[in-house]
């Protein structure tokens, strides 16, 4: 089942955030992340907070199903612009994810993002995104997703090869995400991602390279690439534990991050953040970047995440709860934390080190110098970028990134 929440303190009933959550927020961007919690199946690797429509039955009744869905996220959109009072920013990044967003009608999510433009209004140049199944789109719904305001699209291909995607549990083709890649141009879309995962039980470096051969061929502009993680209590931890396949290696994660790179810097993308590559500046996930240098979003959707001006907040998991709060006119924030001054900091060195422009020195407290001092030497941090007063991983780095920033943050 879906991982669980955060402890955290509670939500006002209204959403009110504290005034100094909102001081100097024209000097930050802000985007709206829209979540879709509906999967036709459950993939083996997933612990998102998605749902079937097996588990929704009976829980939850009306107020969960898909069909009423669109509406009621736009009832938590009219909530923030309450929220967010006389906040001028237009919005520079929509993200629609999930779940499967495609399982709605494509009418449905352009309701949703019409009322992002109608509340706040959209940035001229907004990154609009949904992410999608290869098998629930064709062409006639990639051209309605345009023709309602989305210009980039994220595909989950995750393998090119059949067995590695039995194990996953994914039920798309080998070659359909590549299909709607040619598809999602044809529609007009300028950018598009596919969402590549590594280190599956039973697949080999041939099937990683295939996979990559694969993204690359299809002319997608963006590519992620992440190590599966096994989570407990899904269907692959459970198969793992019962010695039905073999359980990762991190040894092998290293081999296929290296392959990637190769591989993805020979066809002319570069990375940008540890799991990401691109054939351009435009066509970074400006999205993500937010999160990944803190400034303010805003998640609508059970279970969603949001961020503004220091204070974190996250929704009820289970669409007919999120439904019926926003009925009774309440918030359907389930708890939020107010971070201190050092927790933003210490996030700024966890996420920011993950990028390619790394985080600035001036932000790393006494320990964590002596250890960016150290990881120089050990060649983990760019001597170019140290120099230049900030601490950027090497390739070696981004392969022990999550000891690199460990030592930072001490």
């Amino acid at each position: 089942m879906p991982s669980a929440l955060p402890d955290g303190e509670p939500v006002p009933a209204d959403g009110a955030l504290p005034a100094a959550a909102l001081a100097g927020s024209a000097d930050r961007p802000l985007g709206f992340y829209l979540h879709v919690p509906y999967c036709a199946t459950r993939c083996g690797y997933c612990d998102f907070n998605t749902y079937t429509a097996d588990e929704l039955r009976g829980a939850g009744g009306a107020s969960a199903s898909r069909e009423t869905y669109a509406a009621t996220l736009t009832e938590e959109v009219r909530l923030a612009r309450t929220v967010l009072g006389d906040d001028p920013r237009p919005v520079s990044t929509v993200f629609v994810g999930g779940g499967t967003p495609t399982l709605l009608p494509a009418a449905d999510l352009g309701r949703m993002l019409a009322a992002v433009r109608e509340e706040f209004g959209l940035a001229e140049d907004a990154e609009v995104t949904t992410e999608a199944n290869p098998e629930s789109v064709d062409p006639a719904y990639l051209a309605e997703l345009r023709a309602v305001g989305f210009n980039r699209v994220s595909f989950g291909m995750q393998s090119a090869r059949a067995h590695v995607l039995r194990v996953l549990d994914r039920t798309h083709t080998p070659g359909r995400p590549e299909r709607c890649v040619a598809e999602a141009r044809a529609a007009g879309f300028e950018h598009v991602n596919l969402d590549l995962i590594y280190g599956t039980p039973g697949e080999s470096d041939d099937d990683w390279r295939a996979s990559l051969d694969a993204a690359v061929g299809a002319g997608a502009d963006h590519v992620s690439a992440y190590a599966l993680i096994v989570e407990e209590g899904t269907r692959l931890a459970r198969r793992i534990r019962r010695g039905e396949v073999p359980m990762t290696d991190d040894d092998v994660h290293a081999d296929r991050y290296l392959i990637a790179e190769e591989t993805l810097s020979a066809a002319g993308y570069s990375w940008y953040e540890v799991s990401n590559w691109t054939r351009s500046p435009a066509g970074r996930c400006r999205h993500n970047e937010l999160y990944w240098t803190g400034a303010d979003w805003w998640g609508a959707g059970p279970g969603a995440h949001s961020h503004v001006g220091g204070v974190r907040w996250w929704n009820v998991k289970h669409p007919g709860g999120y439904a019926q709060a926003l009925a009774e006119g309440r918030s359907p924030g389930a708890g939020r934390e107010v971070l201190a001054e050092e927790d933003r900091r210490v996030e700024r060195v966890l996420l920011e080190l993950r990028l390619a422009d790394g985080c600035p020195l001036h932000l790393l407290a006494p320990q964590g110098a002596d250890a960016a001092r150290r990881a120089l030497a050990d060649g983990l941090l760019r001597p170019e970028a140290y120099a230049d007063g900030r601490a950027a991983l090497t390739l070696r780095g981004r392969l022990l990134a999550d000891a690199v920033v460990r030592d930072l943050v001490d």
